[in-house]
């Protein structure tokens, strides 16, 4: 299944998607809670391979990510993301800019980095 959030896409494998599909169905019912599952939820398709073995990735999640001919791939544990080349350039300069707050480098410390 893919997905779309912060201006990428987020793939998940059919075993993956179930369970995150439980936990946002037993969490809590919020207006957060509705508009996650509208957005999330609702825009996810499942993406079929063509004969090339390449994922066909429907017109409105590619705009919604601005894919073009430069695409990032990204392997985030219990899923990858899509990102077109310069939205991945600007989440890495938003990151090392939150690297400069005391709290965020503190969160990260937890982890033991």
């Amino acid at each position: 299944m893919i997905t779309r959030m912060d201006k990428s896409l987020y793939a998940y494998t059919m075993e993956e998607w179930n369970l995150l599909e439980k936990r946002i169905e037993q969490a809590e019912k919020s207006d957060t809670m509705r508009r996650l599952r509208r957005v999330f939820i609702g825009m996810a398709h499942e993406c079929p391979f063509d004969k090339q073995g390449r994922v066909l990735i429907p017109p409105a999640l590619r705009e919604y990510a601005a894919l073009d001919k430069e695409i990032v791939l990204v392997g985030v544990l219990d899923h990858f993301e899509i990102w077109s080349k310069d939205n991945w350039i600007k989440e890495n300069e938003a990151m090392e800019m939150d690297m400069q707050n005391v709290e965020v480098r503190n969160e990260i410390a937890k982890l033991g980095l």
